[in-house]
Parts: structure tokens; sequence; C-alpha cells
């Protein structure tokens, strides 16, 4: 339970089953293997009960022929064919979708949202899926049956009476299919507002703005192909075993063929030691691991920017003698600021790099070994990267350690961000963007006759801030868990409550459900497993991953509940309610997505001739400028970047926390309250600390702790009674859980480089409770 300073609580603690006794015992297993086949089958026989189900859809997943794309992470199908192209999570994620349970009138009628408001996340999605719209009813403090057209008309009259469009704001997160995106921003922007915020602008918004700075694109320049040539991979920030496990697969392919993988993260992981790939029969067979790794190295927190200058340093330093320490003629055709850059890292002492990284100058000097004796090398990182102060700045300083060697538009080689839910990048892409771009809207406006409005909307924290203040009004939630992805808690919750109305388009109940407006819908849709038959036929929808491959992905399963509407179908029956003029054809789109794709293919770069295309075996990839080295950035080249080295210095006792996600958990969807790659069992309320600074607080195992936050504005915020586990992490770090810890994350703290929450740059202290 968490308290502010004002003593507001905020309710569930995200606690699975709280009655079984707390254990730890240090995971020092291969990853995957056979405890990820046991975990799946006792998570799809004993816990959901899909014995037939379950198996079936295992074979039809990320298949490319009639198969059904994976709706957890954005890993990007084998291009081998391998025809078990899966994993623990991907697994659960789906049997979770495809449960008996239902959660229809009787649940609502039977339960107050003030009862559903005190259990945990896992009771609360544990009810199985819901059926029909719901509405609520403040007079009896229930959810209430509606129908689909009066639930539009409902949600259309609260749109169309606004004072202001800008007074609404149109929330997605990353499972989102290319079609329903395209629809839904065509209608906020009809309606006549960018506030288009998204998942995004918590996770990987500053790989986007970084890259598109150094390269003049947002996304990553690599494919499989390459991963599967690279000399070298460089791993960072990066929880593969659990947030990108089919990754474990290329990491084990390139140890055998004698890359060089090196991990760098304050954890190491599971995924960065060894793993045994269930698809391999042999390997399984037989026991046998393979590496995963050839070098970590476990920087503190935040640390990652002076690896890589520290890295580059080397690198330079080595060039004074040996010219082919660089790529001059790269450096030369391509580049632009490589002097500046150069001079900012021969200023920067190796003392200052191994105080801010917490590492010794041999230990980056290994790393640099491996990146100068490699011909073709990748780097990759995720969250542990992005959710910090100076995030941007660290991913442009992974650009600047490419360019230095040449890495960039040849095979095996370049930046490779690893995003998380399986279609944030095609969100963006199709248009959820707050700031889009004069061409993309020059475009809409052509090609779909309206008038978008050209002025920046908001992005999730300045959503959060509006939506409190009153200048927000009405929220509309297209997939997720808004109430507790977003940061500060309880922040989050009065700014919720304080709208007019809150719109949410679900699968499953969840915390943003009774976290809600004066009025609020619950608007069901289908799941990505299941049959989408609309007026036209069975229809498919597109996803990209997160190396920019576009592929269908078709539902194999009965729907849930015969009320149950694709999210097309909501989205148009929004817009159609709340836009009555509108001459956007919405039910012509709805019956076929092929219409909506032949529209998409006239506004969108890289979608011409997209019907075609993305029926091609494994679809397309996303033409990618920079890959060609043709670099839209002012200069026309790519650009290094001369940012000053960050200064991490730590106020005395205090640590710098990091919030991540458990192994059975995916997001805010918590499967259990256990961590097996960490060893940890029925725990979730727990904080990970070396044992050296647990000894200076007087701590052992399980000890009970109070974990206080400090604000760049000067308030704290508690987490009371959390337990403590000793762990191999860098001195003055510490971790734990989201969402639970998300409301340690002040509304206030985000990055000023690009306004992403900074999850992973806390500062707190951790005191025995009293």
């Amino acid at each position: 339970m968490a308290t502010r300073t004002d003593g507001q609580l905020d309710p569930g603690d995200g606690q699975a089953d709280g009655s079984a006794a707390p254990e730890f015992k240090p995971y020092h297993h291969p990853a995957a293997g056979w405890g990820a086949a046991k975990s799946v089958t006792e998570f799809m026989i004993g816990k959901e009960k899909e014995p037939i189900l379950g198996p079936r859809a295992i074979v039809k997943m990320n298949h490319e022929n009639g198969g059904f794309d994976c709706p957890g992470c954005a890993w990007p199908d084998s291009i081998k064919g391998i025809h078990l192209d899966i994993c623990e999570n991907g697994i659960k994620h789906v049997t979770w979708e495809m449960t008996h349970k239902r959660v229809g009138p009787e649940f609502f009628a039977a339960h107050t949202v003030r009862e559903l408001a005190t259990w945990s996340e896992f009771e609360l999605e544990n009810q199985g899926r819901l059926t029909e719209p719901m509405v609520y009813d403040p007079a009896t403090d229930h959810y209430v049956p509606i129908t689909w057209a009066d639930a539009f008309e409902t949600a259309g009259r609260a749109l169309r009476e606004l004072d202001d469009p800008n007074q609404a704001s149109f929330y997605t997160s990353g499972r989102l299919g290319n079609e329903a995106t395209f629809l839904y921003q065509l209608m906020a922007r009809e309606l006549g507002t960018n506030n288009l915020p998204d998942c995004s602008n918590m996770c990987h918004e500053a790989s986007g703005r970084a890259l598109q700075a150094a390269l003049g694109t947002g996304k990553g320049t690599c494919d499989l192909e390459d991963w599967e040539t690279a000399d070298a991979l460089f791993i960072m920030g990066v929880n593969a075993a659990s947030n990108a496990p089919r990754m474990l697969t290329a990491l084990a392919e390139a140890d055998r063929r004698g890359a060089q993988i090196v991990h760098i993260n304050p954890l190491v992981e599971a995924g960065a030691t060894r793993t045994i790939i269930p698809h391999e029969f042999l390997q399984m067979a037989t026991f046998h691991a393979t590496k995963t790794s050839t070098l970590n190295l476990q920087p503190r927190i935040g640390g990652d920017f002076a690896v890589l200058r520290g890295i580059a340093k080397a690198v330079l330093e080595e060039a004074r003698t040996d010219p082919k320490a660089l790529d001059t003629e790269f450096i030369e055709h391509h580049t632009t600021g490589f002097d500046d850059y150069r001079a900012v890292v021969a200023a920067t002492p190796w003392a200052d790099l191994e105080r801010q990284s917490a590492l010794s100058e041999a230990e980056i000097r290994r790393a640099a070994r491996v990146y100068r004796d490699a011909d073709r090398s990748i780097i990759s990182w995720c969250l542990g990267v992005t959710q910090h102060e100076h995030g941007v700045d660290t991913i442009r300083e992974i650009v600047n350690l490419l360019l230095l060697r040449g890495n960039l538009g040849r095979e095996g080689a370049g930046p490779s961000p690893v995003r998380g839910h399986s279609n944030v990048q095609g969100n963006r892409t199709c248009g959820i963007d707050h700031r889009p771009k004069p061409e993309f809207l020059d475009r809409l406006a052509q090609v779909c006759g309206i008038d978008p409005p050209r002025a920046h909307g908001l992005d999730t924290v300045a959503t959060i801030e509006a939506m409190r203040a009153g200048r927000v009004k009405v929220f509309v939630g297209m997939g997720g868990n808004f109430a507790l992805a977003a940061p500060d808690s309880a922040y989050t919750f009065d700014a919720l409550r304080n709208c007019d109305m809150t719109i949410q388009v679900s699968t499953k109940l969840n915390r943003s459900h009774l976290v809600h407006g004066r009025a609020a819908l619950i608007l069901p849709c289908l799941g990505r497993t299941e049959r989408d038959e609309q007026r036209g036929g069975l229809q498919e929808t597109s996803v990209e991953d997160s190396m920019a491959m576009v592929h269908l992905s078709r539902g194999m399963k009965k729907p849930a509940s015969p009320h149950l509407r694709s999210e097309p179908a909501i989205i148009a029956g929004i817009a159609k309610a709340a836009l009555p003029g509108s001459t956007t054809p919405w039910d012509h789109f709805v019956e076929d997505y092929d219409r909506i794709r032949d529209t998409m293919a006239k506004v969108i770069d890289g979608f011409e001739d997209f019907n075609r295309r993305v029926r091609l075996p494994l679809g397309f990839r996303i033409k990618q400028p920079a890959r060609e080295l043709v670099f839209l950035t002012p200069s026309g080249k790519a650009e290094f970047s001369s940012a000053e080295l960050p200064d991490l210095t730590q106020e005395a006792g205090t640590l710098t926390l990091a919030t991540m996600r458990s192994h059975d958990q995916w997001n805010t969807t918590i499967y259990s309250d256990n961590d097996r790659y960490r060893g940890v069992k029925n725990l979730r309320t727990l904080v990970f600390m070396h044992e050296e600074d647990m000894r200076e607080r007087g701590l052992a195992l399980f000890d009970e702790v109070d974990i206080t936050s400090f604000a760049r504005d000067g308030s704290t915020r508690t987490l009371r009674r959390y337990q403590a586990i000793p762990y191999d992490i860098p001195r003055g770090c510490a971790a734990g859980y989201m969402p639970e810890m998300n409301v340690l994350c002040a509304i206030g703290d985000y990055s000023t480089q690009s306004d992403q929450p900074i999850m992973k740059n806390l500062t707190v202290r951790i005191e025995r409770s009293g």
C-alpha cells in the first residue's frame, strides 16, 4: 500500500496470492528450456484449463500462413520458417486471452466498483473476458449493461458537445493493429485534436527522438538477417528472457557461429548467461545449454552513457596509432560533427567514466576490444536505457559509437531498439503521434478530405496533467491499463476521476475500469486470437514488429462473446456518433479492411501497394532511408552528438531505483507472484538491493522496509512494508516491480529530453519499517 505526503492511499497492491510465504533462491539454470516448458504446461492446463485450444494456438501463433501475431512482444517472426516460433510469455499471453472465464452483466451486478477497487490486479484480470458493453451507474456504484447503439451515442455525444476538441485525449496501448490505429487517429484529427498519447511516450520516446536527430529516422535500421550476420552484439538495458524471449534464439545462434555478445545491464539476467531453446528438440532432450553472452558488464543504474563514452574513448585512443580503428572514409563522406565529438571524448577523463559507470577502466576496455575487433556490430537497447533523464543523449552516444566504425548501412550492423508491445512501432507509423509531421498531415488532408489540426497535441504526462486540471474532459483508452501503466499513481487516479467521461476499450477487467470519470463506458473488443467476421468476410489485421516488418494476423478462435466488436468497428461507431456530418466512409471501411489499407497506402510512406505486399510470405519491410545511407537530417548526413557526460552523483544515504517487470508478468498483467529467473516466489512487494547497502541499514532477507522517493519539486512518495532481498546489483542501486512502484515516480519527474517518466532513475531512501 502506498501513501502520498498528504496521506491519501492508493488501492490495490498487485498481489496475486498473499497467503503463501515468500521464498528466494538465486536462479542458476539456463533461460527457457524445461523450466519454460513446465511453466507453460502448468499455466495452460492447470490454471487456464486449455488442453486443446492452447496447443492449437501455439502452432498458429507467429505463423506466416493464416496464423495470428502474438499479442505480446514485438520481436520479429522467424525468417527461417520455424513452425514453433514461440516463447513462454507469448503462450501465457495467448492462453490468458483464450480463458473460459467471463465477466458479464451478472458479475457487475454482484460487485460494486468500490468493492472491486479493493481487489488486486491479478484478481481483476483473472475474472476473465468482458462480454458486452457496460456503463457506470453512479446511483448504485455498479456497471450496468448498455446496447452498442446507446454506447456509441453516449460516447459520441460527450465528444461532440465539448467546447474545444482539445478537451479530449485519445490514448492507445501497443496492441492495436495498424488498420484500427489509422482509423483512430483519423477520428481524432477529424474531430480536431492531435491529443494522441500512447505507450511510446512512457517507453521508447527517447529512442525515436534520438534516432530522428542523429539519422533522420525514428526507427532502428536492423533486421533479423543483420542479427544473424553480426560479429558482435551489444545488448543494453534488456532483460531478454522475460521481455523479448525469442531474442534468445538469435543470441544462441550468434554464440554458435562465434559472434561476441556483450550484455550491459545493472542486473545479470538469466537471458544473459545460458539458454536452451524449446523448439530445438535435440538440445531439450540432452539438456544442452548454449551461452548467450561473452561478457557481462554491470554499470550503475543510468551509467550506460559513461560505458559507451568509455568504449568510444578507447577506440579513438587506439586510432592514434592504428588508422584502421576508425572508418575514416565513412566518417568523412556520411557524417558531420566528428571533430567536436572527438574533442569532447578526449576531454572526458577515465576517472570520470569509472565513477559515473561504476565500472573499471579495464572492464570498459574489454568491451571496447570486442567492438574494435568486430567488423560488423549491432547495438540493441530497451527501457533500461530510455527511461532516464539523459536517455536521448545515451542513445545518441550509441549512434556515435556505431558511426566511428561505419556500422551503419551494411549487413550485420546498426542500431536496433527492442520495442515492447506487439504493435507499438506500428501505432506510431500509422499516425499515433502527438507531434505529427506536416508532410503526413498534408497527405491525410488530401486523401481523406479532412482539415487536420497542425498544433502539437498532448503526450501521456501532459494528458494526465490536463485531466487533473480540468482541461481534458473526455479520455478514451484504446487497450492497455492506463491507470496502472502511468506514473504517479495517486495523481493519475485523481486525474482520471476528474474527467467528465472515460471510455475504455478492453478485453479484460482492469484497474482503469475502476478509476474512472464521472461517467464511464467499458467497450469490450475482440482479442488478437479471435475471428473477426465483418460484412466482407473474415478480416485480417496487420502489425509492424520492432524491425519494421509488416505482416498480417488472422484470429482462429470463436469470439468469447457474440457481443464483442472489433476495434475498427468500435472506432467507427464512436466516430459516426461524434462526427455526424463526417464524409469519411466509416461503415465502408469496417466492411472490408482492405479498403482501410488502400487508403493507408496513399497516406503513409512505405505502405505503397499495401494490400499486395502484406500478403507476401513474411509480409514486407518498411524502407529505412538511413539503412541506405540516406539521412533525412538538416545536414543530409548522420550527425554526431557532443553531449557532456551526465553527473550521477548521489546524495548520501540515497539509492537510485529502477522499476521493472517480473518474469511472470506482461506489462501490467500479472500472472502470479513469482519471478522464476530472479529466484522469487510468492512475493511482488519487494526491493532488490546490494547486500552491502542492506548491511549498512541493518537489513536481512525479507526484512520490511519503507521506500521513499524524492521528486524534483521536493515532494515525497512512500511505499511501506516492502521486503528487502539481497541481489547482484551495483552498490547504490535498487530495483523493484512496476506497476506497484509507479507510485514513486512523480508526475513532474520526466525527462526534459524525451518527456518520458524517468521510471528507472528514481532517487529513494530505504529504511527499516517502523
